[in-house]
């Protein structure tokens, strides 16, 4: 069995075969996908799409290069259509609802330079990790530095508010501090990834670690135990090798656990396995 972890199945590219997708994904032993959005429609859409299907599962939030849309009452709205999907994860149960996470959220310095800009970033990160901590979900954490470097002030200012967020979790022995979400996609350096681990986070390992010129890449993913990875396609972006070219979607997943597998030295299975475990560890949704 196998989870991708972050797909944006509600996006266009997927509405003429969507259920296809699906299929192939299930075919292909994939037994959770999870949807996360981008705004407040993004996050309807999502939570639509997700009640549609049993494998289907999906996280309300705004990514942080659609943080100009929000307003006064999104948090509000939000934590209302948590609510409705059967209400905040009580403190030590499992996710009876299909909304599993806030996100997509974080900091992107790639797309955006201006440093008012910036800060209104980690003021939308800081409001929706306190609604993460509200509702006891886990996060979907963004993170990009300016000119795709590996290491930079997105780092360094995510890592601080992540910080200061997890040291509050401890305080009130909150459950989300032992699980508190996920970097996906990661693409920072080895030493931002192990000091996230060290603060109970997973990493996202996506496509391009199965990219010719990814030894860096593969470099790091190495060096972190798989009991701290989740792999992801972010369909239909980062299509991984050899379907590169081509519109990525979750049944591709199982190309990159090969790929882990191959860098950690052990079997496809036993990537899957453990994968698998830490999304349902993460996400409480069962299976």
């Amino acid at each position: 069995m196998l989870a991708d972890t972050h797909c944006h199945l509600d996006f266009n590219k997927f509405d003429e075969d969507r259920d296809a997708v699906i299929r192939r994904a299930v075919e292909a032993g994939v037994t959770k996908i999870l949807i996360p959005a981008l705004d407040f429609e993004s996050s309807l859409s999502a939570v639509q799409l997700a009640e549609s299907h049993p494998n289907l599962f999906a996280a309300v939030g705004f990514h942080p290069t659609d943080v100009d849309k929000m307003e006064s009452d999104s948090i509000t709205n939000l934590r209302n259509i948590i609510l409705q999907n059967h209400g905040p994860t009580p403190a030590g149960t499992r996710e009876k609802g299909k909304i599993v996470a806030i996100g997509e959220i974080g900091l992107d310095y790639y797309w955006v330079i201006e440093p008012e800009k910036r800060v209104l970033q980690q003021h939308a990160l800081r409001q929706q990790l306190k609604l993460a901590e509200e509702v006891n979900k886990p996060v979907i954490l963004h993170m990009r530095e300016e000119k795709d470097e590996w290491f930079g002030q997105a780092s360094i200012d995510l890592l601080e508010i992540l910080s200061e967020w997890h040291q509050e979790l401890l305080e009130q022995n909150h459950p989300l501090a032992a699980k508190p979400g996920v970097l996906h996609s990661y693409n920072g350096n080895l030493e931002t990834a192990q000091k996230a681990i060290e603060l109970n986070f997973y990493i996202g390992v996506t496509g391009p670690v199965t990219y010719k010129n990814a030894e860096e890449k593969r470099s790091i993913i190495k060096q972190l135990p798989i009991t701290k990875l989740l792999i992801e396609t972010d369909a239909p972006f980062l299509t991984p090798v050899p379907h590169r070219g081509q519109r990525n979607e979750p049944a591709f997943v199982k190309v990159i656990a090969d790929k882990i597998a191959e860098v950690h030295m052990t079997t496809l299975e036993q990537v899957a396995e453990v994968t698998t475990k830490n999304a349902h560890n993460l996400f409480g949704w069962g299976g």
